[in-house]
């Protein structure tokens, strides 16, 4: 099951193949994780599982912390997950929307076809930032307590 998991999350995110083995684990695993048993359980050396636990923490999946009185890190599945995701996707969403209204601020000494191309970035990421706030939202509000 976690092979699979992993497969199907790694590739539907773009994740490389062991990000989604990890997240396979770490998912499906009863307790948080060390370094050394993410290292043991996916067989990877502790640079892949560092780059893919940061990856992973970037995309809002995995938490990193140090329990109280503990020398190790632990990671763990977090459960807001998806939302973590989402708000992950807003927060590129919102970056690529400035890009592109700076862009557009300079746009005017540019041919007609890359005006075009830079308005449409522009309204793309514009309509994105606002569907994906709604959405994260919703969401939000249909999973609260």
């Amino acid at each position: 099951m976690i092979e699979d998991f992993g497969l199907q999350v790694g590739q539907a995110m773009g994740w490389p193949p062991m990000a989604g083995r990890a997240a396979g684990v770490l998912m499906l695993s009863e307790s948080p994780l060390t370094m050394t048993q993410l290292m043991s359980t996916l067989g990877a050396s502790k640079g892949s599982v560092s780059e893919i636990t940061r990856l992973l923490i970037t995309n809002g999946t995995v938490q990193r912390y140090k329990p109280a009185g503990s020398r190790q890190f632990l990671y763990r599945w977090r459960s807001d997950a998806w939302i973590g995701c989402l708000v992950h996707q807003l927060e590129q969403n919102v970056r690529l929307r400035a890009l592109a209204e700076r862009a557009q601020a300079h746009a005017q000494d540019l041919p007609a076809e890359q005006q075009d191309r830079v308005r449409h970035m522009g309204d793309y990421y514009g309509f994105m930032v606002r569907r994906l706030e709604g959405l994260l939202a919703e969401f939000t509000e249909l999973s609260a307590p």
